[in-house]
């Protein structure tokens, strides 16, 4: 059997908690309870039967926590599912707006006053370049996600924005598209997304939105505030553009891989013992870092590192801005498709015929037939733990 995050989170949790104590957050016991206790008995579950061969099986019930490794894979595919209709024959593009090391190290203190900054500083530059006549002269629109971790699950907050590439026109009656293969100048994108996050970041600190600890402490200060925000105007942000994705579907199978991603997947693990913890992980300084390396940490620096990436609750990582906004994206959507003159996307439900039966959601281990629940076995009640959720009700072929 695989290693897991949660096989740590059992093994090493009530230590870590323990030796911890007073400094572990109401949101970091959560998911760490929930971790440990996701596919497991206490979760409760149900004992399932195949149609076919007769054979008996218990699934038990995951903790849907969207800091879970196990529980993000089917998280994404119901994500993916509902964002088919929004995508455009059209070239997409990303790009990766970082928080400089500095700010990074603020920001932990302060993750949802400036994990929201860094949203919408970035959503501000793309609109306000894209909608300039010297570049593109149209209003975009993008979906962001947040990732907060390198991949040695240190703290490195940035957003990655799939934007298509184009946009309506001022009077909302043409499709701009941008020139192929370029979407905006990455120098003019920097210098104002720097701008407008130290502008946002000024303003939280002067209505006392932030809040500093330990050798930040004197920051609460106004002039060493702004002393110390002085030399981040001098400094080169990195804002990284790749090459634009070729058509909907490669742009699909990318956000597949990100939208739903935690700070490390299960599949990196590779042993727990005594020396710590082994994971597999890349190194973006090396040349070569396309070739992952191999890490080992204590497992409590490991308990520790995965924690930090803990959202505050509430708190939403995958964001959409531009015409891709919530409030008015399908009128948005139908409008885009109208003036490129493509058709709807058909829909997998409305493609299928009345009469075809649908996909179980259990299948036989030993025979891959369907299978139907029989029981349900109860949870194991605890008054320190939220009452669990249980998955819907499959409906068998």
């Amino acid at each position: 059997m695989s290693l897991e995050v949660a096989d740590i989170f059992r093994g090493h949790g009530a230590a870590w908690r323990q030796t911890h104590a007073g400094h572990i957050s109401l949101d970091q016991l959560k998911v760490m309870s929930a971790i440990e206790r996701c596919r497991t008995a206490q979760l409760g579950g149900h004992v399932l039967c195949c149609t076919d061969c007769g054979e008996l099986q218990i699934a038990y019930n995951s903790c849907r926590n969207r800091h879970c490794p196990k529980c993000q894979a089917s998280a994404a595919k119901r994500w993916l599912d509902a964002r088919m209709v929004d995508l455009l024959p059209v070239d997409y593009y990303h790009m990766v707006f970082t928080l400089p090391a500095p700010i990074a190290d603020i920001a932990y203190q302060n993750k949802a006053v400036i994990y929201n900054i860094l949203f919408k500083a970035a959503a501000e530059t793309l609109t306000t370049i894209a909608a300039d006549p010297k570049h593109l002269g149209a209003r975009i629109g993008m979906t962001m996600v947040l990732h907060t971790w390198g991949s040695a699950l240190t703290h490195h907050p940035h957003v990655h924005c799939i934007v298509p590439g184009g946009g309506f026109s001022k009077d909302g009656r043409q499709w701009v598209s941008c020139h192929d293969g370029y979407f905006l100048t990455i120098a003019v994108l920097k210098a104002l997304f720097r701008r407008l996050f130290l502008q946002k970041l000024k303003h939280a600190h002067k209505h006392g939105q932030l809040h500093f600890f330990g050798q930040y402490q004197a920051l609460k200060d106004e002039q060493a505030f702004a002393d110390w925000i002085k030399p981040l105007r001098q400094l080169s942000w990195y804002l990284y553009a790749k090459r634009p994705f070729s058509g909907p579907a490669a742009v699909l199978e990318y956000l597949s891989r990100y939208t739903h991603r935690v700070a490390i997947a299960n599949s990196r693990l590779i042993s727990v013992g005594e020396q710590g913890v082994t994971f597999r992980y890349k190194d973006y300084r090396d040349k070569g870092r396309y070739k992952p390396k191999v890490m080992t940490l204590s497992t409590d620096e490991f308990i520790r590192r995965f924690l930090i990436h803990v959202l505050p609750g509430g708190f939403h990582r995958i964001r959409h801005y531009g015409f891709l906004a919530n409030a008015r994206r399908i009128e948005n959507v139908t409008h885009a498709r109208e003036l490129l003159a493509v058709p709807l996307p058909q829909l997998a439900d409305e493609a299928a015929s009345d009469d075809e039966p649908l996909v179980s959601t259990y299948i036989c281990r030993r025979c891959a037939a369907p299978m139907i629940i029989i029981e349900t076995v109860a949870p194991v009640r605890s008054s320190c733990t939220n009452l669990p959720r249980a998955p819907p009700l499959a409906k068998v072929a």
